[in-house]
């Protein structure tokens, strides 16, 4: 089911449009050599065939696991004389260039630079870390976007079809479609293999009880999502990234670390994990949390929920699995504190219901012409003069002098900041 050309390829709509540089080298066969980084299964081997039989070049593969010096010089010393001889040039494809060390990556410069070769090199790591600077300035970059869901619908369906895939013998039910849809995460190559799996488990269990039903209608065999659960060996989890699941099972997760059930929130993470909720979602609501409610209480929530999502937008899933878990145990452990969202929305309440009073002159902007005449800047106590640091005057407006916003809670870190806040507030004030 690899596409053959560009109208076929899903996804990356970005890199397709008229006078693009990929349509460019496809369509105007011109020499250029690419850099192709992406997830996996979002067709960066693809593109690489493509350009290769839509150009008539020679495709020739060579893996970085497995290849070493010898072969990659053997490769582009074959595409040289290729092209001495015949002129038929050679698109050398390079999967996995990342794994390359420099040594290796510096063999290829001599058959990019004198065009030997039309290079594709495919990559899931950030090239400017993983891939050497003169390769990487001699080659165009194009970022591949993960597939979406209907993206990954549409090869799936295609594959029901299409002479190359199962050719119609097969109709699957929704539900099953989705589960397909779901586990394979943004990868076509997977959402392949697992409904190939699926139905050749149709097709062996057709006619024995409890197994796959054949239509009504044309007498052909029909996938199930029970019959997707065994082949895949994953259940199907009851989640509807646009329905009530959604919210419930988030609602579910925040108030299981909220109460500090660390177990429970953990087992609602692996839910959303398993059934393919954006990572990123998860991560924005642990940054969320870790100031709504845990606040000073642990003043490192914050930072190991940031880092979190850091971690997500630079790895990605599977592997950032492990630094949601990571900090839903360290926020689901750590002292609670409300004490942060209380005080902005007590401060908001008084902004909304019209207690905006005029900033006090001595706090007011005293560095532009005539500020002094105005009175701006007259009194001010600068703070590092002061003993402790802190300055007895008033720097609220004066319908809000006397608020007390941050109310600490006796929690955690945030025991020794009320004992300090306190005695600043009361040195500040004049208490």
């Amino acid at each position: 089911m690899r596409p053959r050309t560009l109208d076929e390829l899903v996804g990356q709509q970005h890199l397709l449009t008229q006078g693009s540089p990929l349509r460019r080298l496809v369509e105007g066969d011109q020499p250029m050599s690419l850099l192709l980084w992406g997830p996996p299964g979002t067709g960066k081997t693809t593109i690489a065939s493509i350009v290769s039989h839509q150009t008539d070049r020679v495709f020739v593969e060579v893996s970085a696991v497995a290849a070493g010096v010898k072969e990659v010089r053997a490769a582009i010393d074959a595409a040289r004389a290729r092209l001495v001889a015949t002129g038929q040039e050679t698109v050398l494809f390079v999967d996995e260039v990342h794994r390359f060390t420099k040594a290796q990556q510096d063999t290829l410069l001599p058959g990019v630079e004198n065009r030997w070769v039309t290079l594709v090199a495919a990559t899931t790591e950030n090239p400017f870390f993983s891939v050497i600077s003169p390769l990487l300035s001699r080659s165009l970059l194009l970022t591949l976007e993960p597939l979406t869901d209907d993206d990954v619908r549409g090869v799936l369906r295609a594959a029901l079809a299409d002479p190359r895939g199962l050719d119609g013998a097969v109709e699957i039910d929704e539900d099953a479609l989705d589960h397909l849809v779901r586990l394979a995460g943004g990868d076509a190559r997977r959402s392949l293999t697992y409904l190939e799996a699926a139905a050749g488990a149709a097709m062996a269990s057709t006619g024995q009880t409890g197994g796959p039903t054949r239509s009504p209608r044309d007498g052909k065999i029909r996938i199930d999502l029970a019959t997707t659960e065994v082949a895949v060996d994953r259940a199907a989890v009851r989640y509807d990234r646009q329905g009530d699941q959604h919210y419930d099972v988030i609602s579910a997760f925040i108030k299981s670390i909220r109460g500090s059930d660390a177990d429970a929130a953990l087992h609602y993470l692996a839910r959303m994990v398993e059934a393919g909720e954006d990572p990123r979602f998860i991560a924005r609501r642990l940054v969320i949390l870790a100031s709504e409610d845990i606040g000073l209480a642990d003043p490192t929530a914050l930072t190991t929920a940031v880092a979190a999502a850091q971690a997500v937008q630079l790895i990605g899933l599977p592997e950032a699995r492990l630094n949601l878990a990571q900090a839903t145990i360290a926020l689901a452990v750590a002292p609670k504190s409300n004490a942060v969202i209380r005080a902005i929305d007590a401060a908001a309440a008084d902004v909304a219901s019209g207690k905006i009073g005029p900033v006090p002159a001595h706090l007011r902007d005293s560095h532009y012409g005539g500020s002094k005449k105005l009175g701006h800047g007259k009194g001010y106590r600068y703070a590092h003069d002061e003993a402790y640091g802190v300055a007895e005057q008033q720097y609220a407006p004066d319908v809000v002098a006397d608020a007390a916003y941050y109310q600490p809670t006796s929690l955690g870190a945030e025991a020794a900041v009320r004992e300090r806040w306190e005695r600043i507030r009361r040195i500040v004030r004049g208490g």
